[in-house]
């Protein structure tokens, strides 16, 4: 019994013994196969963003040899010349590809940016605090890789200085963006990072460890860092990797901790066309330093297999010592494989259910929220619509106010013509009568002219109280005017007003007429109003072509002008200065409203030589007037 322990142990012992020097030998083999799979992984990761990083390390020279780039960090403050050294940046950023191309003056403000004219515009930001700025030398491009502290998108940045004869005036910077590139790394199967000079991660195909340290910072780092503002509020956290044997300087096995990646970040459990991989267990650490920037590029391969691999030769190599337990340790693990198996397509399939359930619950909420939105969409447009028709509404009832205010005027203006008509037919009967029909006949032919006055006035008036259709269309301002001085006619001879105008008999506006009417009467019924009084009232009618494509026409008056706080206050509505019951403060709202809806503009000012000014500025029509 003892013996045949003995035995035992002996058979025990040897096959361990075995096994582990099996075990060794193939995973040191494993381990320089896949150093020498990392080092061409490295060749191609290194070339290509050495590649990336030199495409664009000569345009920060390009940029200082233009001349106005020159001249806009010598000379003073010119604004043309700093537009166009704007629009110069803007070119080239969008021909060679880069994020952002700008320039920095001597004291480290941005003068000129590609971006001058984006919300996030580097224009004005003082940037003195970047250590490319701090270390920029003529004939050498400075390098640095950070955060933008306006946009916080990140990028690798190339400056060299701007002289002038040898004279630095200031510094050119190209801001490059490495994210494509890192999404390619994410398609790889195994992780790769990039480490700046105090063990950052500033590129990682894993987006849990970007902006991560692989150790603590020491202080002299942390404050480096916090100077230069590189990583903006970033927390740069240890992401948790433990050396576990150090190789040689180049490569290491390190223990990573316990998450999950995929090939692209942020993409779900499978990615984007990306390839799942665990980054949890030991990994293989190979690393190497590139050329131009103090940066480490390391990419991590998964000893997993290997492992594996090891263990099972060890496990055959003890087998062929123990036939009998090599087969029984082979049915174990068989089994055990097995059981992983169905505990991974398990697994699989409860990823997939929760897939398809999370999507059918995103595909209800967007269902839901696109039928709230087409709710949205129709009740604003019955609300444009109730707008709109509340604005006709009120246009109307201004025009109504306004026959209103000169109903007397156009009594008067009816009732001369009608006691002469009386008269002069009460006479003519009366010579018919005698036989005079040469006398009866003229003081008929007197009446003519009367009617036909008469007939224009309430034309006039009812083409101004009609309801306007709202169509614009090509007016001749010309006729507008006179419309406006016909109906106001009264008023300006009761008010002695003397009326000079200066109107291009060839202009045409588009517009609604009827509503341009409204305007015109309203504003010189205004300046009538100024003039109340007086014995020298003067109103000057002016209109003509503008630039731009815009005609003006001015109201001007020699009243008492406007106040500083009517002028704050002329467009609002229910604003007025008028005494009670003369007027509701509508009149210039609806105007204004109306040459708006025009595309043009109502303004109101101070004359130098005393009195007001009405202007407006209304789109010039291209057809010609009816």
């Amino acid at each position: 019994m003892a013996r045949r322990l003995g035995v035992a142990v002996l058979a025990a012992a040897v096959t361990v013994a075995i096994a582990g020097v099996v075990y060794m030998r193939d995973l040191e083999g494993s381990i320089r196969a896949l150093r020498g799979s990392a080092d061409h992984r490295l060749d191609l990761y290194a070339g290509s963003l050495e590649r990336e990083i030199e495409k664009y390390a000569r345009f920060p020279y390009v940029v200082g040899l233009h001349p106005d780039v020159v001249a806009r960090l010598r000379g003073p403050a010119d604004a043309a010349l700093a537009r166009r050294v704007d629009r110069y940046l803007e070119t080239l950023n969008r021909r060679i590809g880069t994020a952002v191309v700008y320039v920095l003056d001597r004291t480290g403000r941005v003068v000129a940016a590609s971006n001058w004219n984006e919300p996030d515009s580097f224009v004005g930001l003082d940037l003195s605090y970047r250590p490319y700025y701090r270390n920029t030398a003529i004939d050498r491009v400075e390098r640095f890789y950070g955060i933008g502290t306006s946009g916080n998108r990140p990028g690798y940045y190339l400056a060299t200085a701007v002289h002038e004869n040898g004279v630095v005036v200031g510094t050119s910077v190209v801001k490059i963006d490495l994210e494509q590139l890192e999404q390619s790394w994410s398609a790889a199967e195994s992780p790769a990072i990039l480490t700046d000079e105090h063990g950052v991660i500033s590129l990682s195909s894993v987006e849990a460890w970007k902006y991560g340290t692989l150790q603590p910072l020491d202080p002299a780092a942390s404050r480096d860092i916090a100077e230069a503002r590189q990583y903006h509020d970033r927390a740069l956290a240890p992401i948790g990797m433990t050396v576990v044997k150090t190789l040689d300087a180049t490569a290491r096995i390190v223990d990573l901790p316990g998450q999950s990646g995929s090939g692209q970040s942020g993409s779900g459990p499978a990615g984007a066309g990306g390839r799942v991989f665990a980054i949890s267990g030991l990994f293989l650490a190979q690393a190497r330093m590139l050329t131009e920037a103090p940066w480490r590029l390391t990419v991590f391969s998964d000893l997993r297999e290997a492992v594996d691999l090891a263990r099972t030769r060890a496990v055959l190599a003890g087998l062929g010592v123990l036939l009998l337990g090599g087969a029984s340790a082979a049915l174990v693990q068989r089994q055990r494989h097995m059981r992983e198996l169905v505990a991974a397509r398990s697994a699989l399939q409860r990823a997939h259910a929760e897939l398809e359930r999370k999507v059918a619950d995103r595909t209800s909420e967007l269902t839901a929220a696109n039928a709230r939105l087409v709710q949205e969409v129709e009740e604003r447009r019955r609300a444009e619509r109730a707008l709109r028709d509340a604005q006709t509404a009120m246009v109307q009832a201004g025009k109504l106010a306004a026959i209103c205010q000169f109903a007397t005027g156009i009594v008067h203006e009816l009732n001369r013509p009608l006691a002469a008509i009386a008269a002069l037919s009460g006479n003519a009967v009366r010579f018919l009568e005698r036989g005079d029909v040469e006398t009866a006949s003229g003081n008929l032919e007197r009446i003519r002219p009367l009617v036909e006055r008469m007939g224009r006035l309430t034309g006039e008036l009812k083409g101004f109280a009609r309801k306007s259709s709202g169509e614009a269309g090509a007016v001749r301002v010309r006729k507008s005017f006179d419309n406006a001085l016909f109906l106001l006619h009264h008023r300006v001879v009761h008010g002695r007003v003397a009326v000079s105008e200066e109107i291009d008999a060839a202009l045409v506006v588009r517009c609604d007429p009827n509503r341009l009417d409204q305007v015109l009467v309203n504003l010189i019924g205004n300046a009538l109003d100024a003039m109340d009084g007086r014995d020298d009232g003067r109103l000057e009618l002016v209109a003509a072509a503008g630039p731009a494509g815009f005609a003006r026409l001015e109201i001007r008056d020699n009243g008492p002008g406007f106040s500083d706080e009517w002028l704050q206050h002329a467009f609002e509505p229910f604003y007025t200065t008028k005494a009670p019951g003369t007027g509701l403060g509508l009149g210039l709202a609806i105007s204004a409203g109306i040459v708006r809806d025009f595309g043009g503009e109502l303004g109101a000012a101070r004359r130098a030589a005393g009195g007001a000014v009405f202007s407006l500025t209304i789109p010039l029509a291209t057809e010609r007037a009816s």
